[in-house]
């Protein structure tokens, strides 16, 4: 494979650094990351890769349109992948405001800085150039008992964030449309694994879990979602990047459907092991049910037929492997979720209207 520049934003949150750690360590490719370093971007997920050659970080907001031409003039990416985006759900119902800027307004910024850029390139770099574009399953609404989500599910948005990223998504196609500029779409399950920020049901409820804190379930908890562990989504990302062809959408899940109530189960069996109770009692019993989200989406599932077909890629972790593997991660770096919690309150109930 041809060395690549690949110009990630977003590069210091959980699936960005992510992906940037994977091609530092098992690519020859080169490395700039953009991030604005916002709540849920923390230098600390790139320590492992800040001092290698082949990367660079740049704090830049991709709603600056001058930060972000001047990056791609000193960079020179062959690839783009853009992660960066506003993404909890209950923070969309609060502040809705952060999600139309940075989604769409920086979605914007970036394919004008895309397209100036590609424009000006030789005719070989532009024929291999991407501008890979990171989305996510919520945009299609919400499933019943059957059924999944796939490369032709027609848009369906129900909260702030998933219209906003349907919109991101959007622009993006219409940028390949109208002015040829080759892109890639990929629509993505829900993530889990190290590194996540402690606002997600995951890693909000081991922390709660050794905090001795109330695990409180939305509801009965019997919403579904399709799993998907991080490391396995950066190996897609990678795929699609390297071997998608452009103008297509690629659908990539877990295929490991778990209700939400099961999912906190199995987090509290896995921990009674682990880092049992000093009382003797099993966690689960500090499981409480609290008011649902407003608008809350029953059942997400994807059908990965296509990546799994013409690209080659399947998830290589089990979700019960994944999900024990980053519950002793969480164990094993409770400094970094403590300090993150003590900063921005992120284990804090959001997403509740005026008289929920």
């Amino acid at each position: 494979m041809t060395v690549q520049r690949i110009l990630i934003t977003g590069g210091a949150g959980f699936i960005g650094s992510a992906l940037a750690r994977h091609l530092i360590n098992h690519s020859e490719h080169q490395v700039m990351v953009l991030d604005a370093l916002t709540y849920a971007g923390s230098i600390t997920t790139l320590a492992e890769v800040k001092d290698h050659p082949r990367f660079a970080f740049r704090h830049v907001d991709i709603c600056d349109g001058h930060a972000i031409e001047q990056a791609f003039a000193d960079f020179w990416p062959s690839w783009v992948s853009h992660l960066a985006a506003e993404s909890h759900v209950d923070r969309s119902l609060d502040a809705p405001d952060a999600f139309i800027q940075t989604n769409l307004i920086g979605t914007y910024e970036m394919l004008k800085a895309a397209r100036s850029y590609w424009s000006r390139l030789p005719a070989d770099a532009r024929t291999t150039f991407r501008f890979h574009h990171i989305s996510t399953d919520e945009v299609f609404g919400s499933l019943g008992d059957t059924g999944r989500f796939d490369e032709h599910t027609a848009y369906d948005p129900r909260s702030p964030y998933s219209a906003s990223k349907a919109g991101s998504d959007h622009l993006v196609s219409a940028w390949g449309h109208s002015y040829g500029l080759p892109t890639l779409i990929t629509n993505c399950s829900n993530n889990y694994g190290p590194w996540q920020f402690p606002e997600k049901l995951i890693p909000l409820m081991i922390g709660k879990t050794l905090s001795n804190q109330p695990l409180p379930v939305y509801g009965e908890g019997l919403q579904v979602r399709d799993w998907l562990h991080v490391e396995d989504h950066v190996r897609a990302l990678v795929q699609v990047l390297e071997h998608g062809q452009p103008g297509r959408r690629y659908a990539i899940g877990g295929e490991a459907e778990r209700r939400n109530i099961d999912v906190v189960h199995a987090l509290c069996g896995i921990l009674d092991r682990l880092a049992p109770r000093s009382d003797g009692h099993p966690h689960d019993s500090g499981i409480v049910h609290v008011a649902d989200r407003p608008g809350h989406d029953q059942r997400y599932a994807i059908d990965p037929a296509r990546i799994h077909r013409e690209l080659g890629w399947s998830p290589q972790h089990s979700f019960e492997t994944g999900l024990e593997a980053t519950v002793q991660w969480y164990l094993d770096h409770r400094d970094w979720w403590h300090a993150l919690n003590a900063a921005y309150q992120a284990d804090t109930r959001r997403g509740l209207l005026s008289g929920s």
